[in-house]
């Protein structure tokens, strides 16, 4: 039975230990915000401040220093997560861009072809030329072409290739 109480001595409950009330706690976040690393002497300097045991200040340094941690890891997270989901919609867009294009270029493979089978077809597509705003696009949208590059691909008034 000696044994015992002399145990509880050596480790006392939980519910002697003494909170931190929340102007304790205050200066404690002011600490380590300009410090996260506790050095011996701030420790205890902080300890007497508050009138608690070095012991405990430095565990709460401990604690925090977890706490900032994984708070970080979830904004990391949450920053990375976003990125994603934002390559992920424009991954989409572009694959949507790429299947419009494709089916252009069919288009005018099959109208190049059917006009070359003819062999009637004249085309003089020297006077075309791309100025700047037809060569910009804005988001979502293909490349603009003009009329004048449509008609010298697939010919004009039924005319051919030269």
């Amino acid at each position: 039975m000696d044994f015992c109480r002399s145990q509880n001595r050596k480790h006392p409950s939980k519910h002697n230990k003494k909170r931190l009330n929340p102007e304790q706690v205050r200066l404690l976040e002011r600490s380590f915000t300009s410090n996260s690393k506790l050095e011996p002497e701030r420790k205890l300097q902080l300890a007497e401040q508050l009138g608690v045991p070095p012991r405990q200040v430095a565990i709460w340094y401990q604690n925090k220093r977890a706490r900032w941690k994984t708070q970080s890891l979830e904004l990391e997270y949450n920053v990375l997560h976003q990125e994603l989901e934002n390559a992920l919609v424009e991954k989409r867009r572009l694959e949507k861009d790429v299947e419009r294009l494709k089916g252009e270029l069919a288009k005018a493979q099959e109208k190049v072809l059917a006009l070359n089978q003819t062999g009637s077809a004249q085309v003089s597509c020297t006077s075309i030329s791309f100025d700047e705003a037809a060569g910009s696009s804005k988001k979502g949208e293909g490349f603009p072409l003009d009329q004048d590059f449509y008609a010298c691909l697939i010919g004009e008034n039924g005319s051919s290739w030269d």
